[in-house]
């Protein structure tokens, strides 16, 4: 009965199953100790299924990557309310990310670790996330300034390069979040605004720490 109810699954259902079963075993095991046999037989399906909907390996792979790069950002933006203040927006921000990644740790695996440890063009596809998240960022430390001050004009180089940093901070806690027992979305969450908002804010209310000479 199993057999007959799979052969009548829309493509679209089935083809789903399988990259579930993917990002699971990507995740866990990595991209090149990761078999096609083991994903078809966790997906419930024919190797020979899995190659005739997504071609090979890599084209499995990569559409493991553009999924769940899609649904890590459509979070972020779903979690965050654009009417509020420039800190309340980054609070709730980093809310959604880090709680979307405790809670999909195969598909943070996939995008943060085996994505960008197997070269081009797997790495380009996270690429294209993080200047998605990069262009957020930096849209918030803006709108920030001009709460601030009422001056959007901080210098392009300095709020690209704090973009940076706060998203590869974000990057590198929600792995270790992951791996910790015990720390909560919520406190990945606050650490990281604690330890970027206030530095954030003295640099948009015009007070930058500059080395002494």
């Amino acid at each position: 009965m199993g057999a007959v109810k799979n052969k009548r699954m829309p493509r679209a259902v089935r083809e789903q199953q399988m990259l579930d079963a993917a990002v699971r075993t990507f995740g866990q095991r990595g991209y090149r100790a990761a078999s096609m046999d083991e994903i078809a037989e966790l997906a419930g399906v024919s190797k020979p299924l899995v190659y005739l909907y997504l071609n090979s390996k890599e084209d499995l792979f990569t559409a493991c990557i553009r999924r769940e790069a899609k649904a890590l950002t459509s979070a972020v933006y779903a979690g965050v309310d654009r009417s509020l203040p420039a800190d309340r927006q980054l609070w709730e921000g980093l809310q959604a990310f880090f709680t979307h990644t405790a809670r999909n740790p195969d598909a943070w695996s996939v995008l943060h670790l085996q994505a960008r440890t197997h070269g081009e063009p797997f790495a380009a596809e996270t690429d294209a996330m993080r200047a998605e998240m990069v262009v957020f960022v930096t849209e918030l430390i803006l709108a920030g300034a001009r709460e601030a001050r009422q001056d959007p004009h901080l210098p392009e180089r300095e709020v690209a390069g704090l973009a940076e940093a706060l998203v590869g901070a974000a990057e590198s806690l929600a792995a270790w979040a992951n791996t910790t027992p015990g720390v909560s979305a919520r406190q990945a969450a606050a650490t990281l605004m604690n330890f970027a908002w206030a530095g954030l804010g003295n640099l948009m209310e015009g007070r930058p720490w500059t080395p002494a000479d």
